[in-house]
């Protein structure tokens, strides 16, 4: 299986997750964004039980870019999490979509040294303008209130996810996946330690800990979904990873827009049941607009992944 059709699987299943993120936080199934991220970094430690399959002890530079890395990719999602509570699913997720790329193509040419031919550099230029055709109704009418509070948290997300993936290719290089992955997700669960230095964080987390003495049918219900999340979103993880230390960071970034059109999808099928939480707009302007975007995200992902594309099956 190539790093192209791993990358594309490990997109749809964030898709996914990020629909279920969604309806956890926007259905008040756990507290806030700080208490879910804070479950969801600990249920990320328990990748340890692959530690004999392949952790080593690295360099001690390893160590600290690794858990660096886990530490910025936990902040960057729980960014991204308050982006979510405050607007529309596919929307949020494209927009960050968009984002990481860009961030990720200027640390890697400052950085890593990184560099693409002009087909590769169209595609991704192409990636992220359809993107942001995705993110923004035409003509541009909102909340400005609510929607540069939106742009703040996604673009915090971009940056600090962008970071991390970055550190991600370097760590990759040097380390076996697995070994790589494991570090990665250290550093994930110890930076919930410095959302308690947060007091309404703390509050929060702190109580939602005490539930678990008397747990409830509704608690096992969002329990459960919380896992089951978290099982879909490893299993992306985990090939999302994998799909970095097999190609270029750049253009596995750049692939964003088929999760983001993947979230648009699943977004407008879950509004049937739950209107309420995922309020996606269905008129005919909005649908022409969105389909010239994924016209412009499929010429793109054909030119970052055609050199591929007959090897990939």
């Amino acid at each position: 299986m190539s790093w192209l059709l791993i990358t594309l699987t490990s997109y749809f299943l964030s898709a996914l997750t990020i629909i279920l993120d969604k309806f956890i936080l926007t259905g008040k199934k756990v507290a806030s964004p700080p208490v879910y991220s804070f479950y969801i970094a600990i249920l990320g430690m328990l990748v340890l039980v692959l530690a004999p399959f392949g952790l080593v002890i690295p360099s001690i530079q390893q160590i600290i870019a690794s858990l660096i890395a886990g530490a910025l990719f936990t902040f960057g999602i729980l960014a991204l999490y308050f982006a979510i509570c405050i607007g529309q699913a596919s929307r949020v997720a494209a927009f960050v979509g968009a984002l990481v790329p860009l961030f990720t193509f200027i640390i890697a040419v400052i950085f890593f040294n990184e560099e693409l031919n002009w087909s590769e550099m169209l595609g991704v230029l192409l990636l992220i303008s359809g993107g942001m055709l995705v993110i923004f109704d035409l003509p541009f009418k909102t909340d400005k209130k609510k929607f540069w509070k939106k742009f703040s948290y996604a673009l915090l997300a971009g940056g600090l996810l962008a970071a991390a993936y970055s550190i991600f290719k370097f760590i990759y290089t040097e380390q076996s996946f697995i070994g790589g992955f494991i570090w990665t997700r250290l550093g994930s669960g110890l930076a919930v330690v410095g959302f308690f230095l947060v007091p309404p964080w703390r509050r929060d987390i702190l109580e939602s800990l005490k539930g678990f003495k008397k747990p409830t049918r509704s608690r096992y219900r969002a329990g459960g979904l919380v896992i089951l999340n978290k099982i879909i979103g490893g299993t992306a993880s985990i090939l999302f990873n994998y799909a970095i230390a097999l190609g270029s960071v750049t253009i596995v970034n750049s692939l964003v827009a088929f999760q983001y059109l993947s979230v648009l999808v699943l977004a407008v099928i879950f509004s049937r049941w739950h209107p309420e939480i995922f309020s996606e707009r269905l008129f005919f302007w909005d649908w022409a607009q969105k389909i010239g975007a994924i016209v412009i995200i499929g010429i793109g992902i054909y030119l970052v992944a055609k050199p591929t594309l007959f090897m990939s099956f």
